[in-house]
């Protein structure tokens, strides 16, 4: 977890300074802290690849089909 806590504080350094980062990720703890997300589904392997939801963390969370946002909550 600690070093989740360092990664998050590195990718917002990057982010302050200008940079465009695009992670992908499962860790909810990173998903929680981007300004915005793209929620791939509906499953895994063949059953996803489609946009199930995007928006803000906040807005992936009110999302009643986001998977991830179930998570977040």
């Amino acid at each position: 977890m600690h070093e989740v806590g360092k990664l998050i504080r590195v990718l917002q350094q990057l982010v302050d300074k200008g940079a465009g980062v695009v992670v992908i990720e499962h860790n909810t703890d990173v998903v929680a802290s981007a300004d915005y997300v793209f929620d791939l589904g509906p499953g895994g392997g063949d059953s996803g690849g489609l946009i199930v939801s995007q928006g803000t963390p906040e807005e992936i969370m009110a999302d009643k089909n986001s998977v991830t946002g179930k998570f977040l909550k």
